[in-house]
């Protein structure tokens, strides 16, 4: 196993068992700059009586068969030189021929942000996004986000959905985000993501004393009156978070959260549901909580944090191309470790 990290010198304890969502074209990208394909495969009779979309993502296994399907459709994938539809049947002599280019798939705009790698190769590119950074352009934030930062970086990723992004992580949640830099290496991290293979760790800062470990298995949906937020209701989506208590303090808690499942808000709406919301979180707690007797470094402390106590602080995967199994860990967020240094100093309960 590969493993590239930069340790907290407090965060040595045992971890859970290896395995979370603009109007102008790209200035740096170009017709001639996209990506052109052009192959061709010679079918033999191993392919008897299987329908040609899954003969095209056997033959063609970096892209997804969605794609190749579409692409058929198109008129970019022939057989024979015709066009057919994906449930044809093969023969097993038929000639395949794949020509395409590649398109912009995002309107977002490069911009020269500094982006802090963590590793990098020609599949694969992680990150450990910064406090503040929003990870997708939308309403209200149209630039200055992860996108805008990974299009001037690598150009080539204005040719995948969402820039090569596969999951993401809140505005003001620091830590590990992996992007795809083509379409095999997209396609098959979301299918990880999809079959909960992907190991995500947080670490988080609660309010309160949390006893012990556990699961917290509840749905989550949309908040039916205020639709910031989101909460643990019926008929909501399935959501798994796994947690271990790491450190107890007077009045707080630092604990470690696995995610089986990436909901919107997930570790913020389970732990408000227990009772135990995190520090700073300013949708889920709003005003600051004071413990009665806190001491004035902790008082300005509390007050200097105006977002969630959350970090993103390992990622496991497997290599798309490589199949190497691959595990990132990245130190806690300066403001965070500042938090942990003032309550261990203030009062330890442990």
């Amino acid at each position: 196993m590969t493993s590239a990290q930069s340790s907290n010198s407090h965060s040595s304890e045992h971890d859970f068992n290896l395995f979370e969502d603009s109007e102008h074209a790209d200035n740096h990208i170009s017709s001639s700059s996209a990506t052109q394909i052009s192959l061709q495969q010679q079918l033999d009779l191993s392919y008897l009586g299987q329908r040609i979309d899954q003969v095209a993502a056997s033959v063609w296994s970096e892209f997804s068969r969605e794609k190749l399907k579409q692409w058929m459709k198109d008129g970019h994938l022939l057989v024979n030189g015709n066009i057919v539809k994906p449930k044809y049947k093969c023969e097993g002599d038929e000639l395949l021929t794949l020509n395409v280019q590649l398109v912009t798939q995002t309107t977002a705009q490069a911009e020269d942000i500094p982006l802090d790698i963590v590793y990098e190769d020609d599949d694969i590119l992680v990150i450990n996004k910064s406090v503040g950074m929003v990870v997708h352009p939308g309403a209200g934030n149209p630039n200055g986000t992860l996108v805008n930062a990974i299009l001037h970086h690598y150009p080539k990723s204005a040719e995948l959905t969402r820039a090569g992004l596969v999951h993401r992580i809140d505005k003001d949640t620091s830590g590990l985000l992996v992007v795809a830099k083509n379409l095999e290496s997209q396609f098959a991290l979301s299918q990880q993501l999809a079959d909960k293979s992907v190991y995500r760790l947080y670490d988080l800062i609660v309010y309160g004393q949390v006893i012990a470990g556990g699961t917290i298995d509840e749905p989550i949906k949309r908040h039916p009156v205020d639709r910031i937020k989101m909460a643990v209701l019926p008929g909501g989506r399935d959501a798994v978070t796994h947690y271990n208590v790491k450190e107890r303090f007077q009045n707080f808690t630092r604990i470690q959260a696995q995610l089986e499942t990436g909901r919107t808000h997930q570790i913020r709406v389970h732990f408000t549901y227990l009772g135990f919301p995190l520090v700073g979180d300013p949708v889920y707690v709003g005003r600051i909580r004071m413990p009665a007797g806190a001491s004035p470094a902790l008082q300005e402390c509390l007050r200097a944090f105006k977002r969630q106590a959350l970090h993103a602080s390992k990622l496991g995967l497997v290599h798309p191309k490589t199949g190497e199994q691959m595990l990132f860990e990245v130190p806690w967020a300066e403001d965070f470790n500042q938090l942990v240094e003032t309550l261990r100093r203030e009062n330890p309960n442990d």
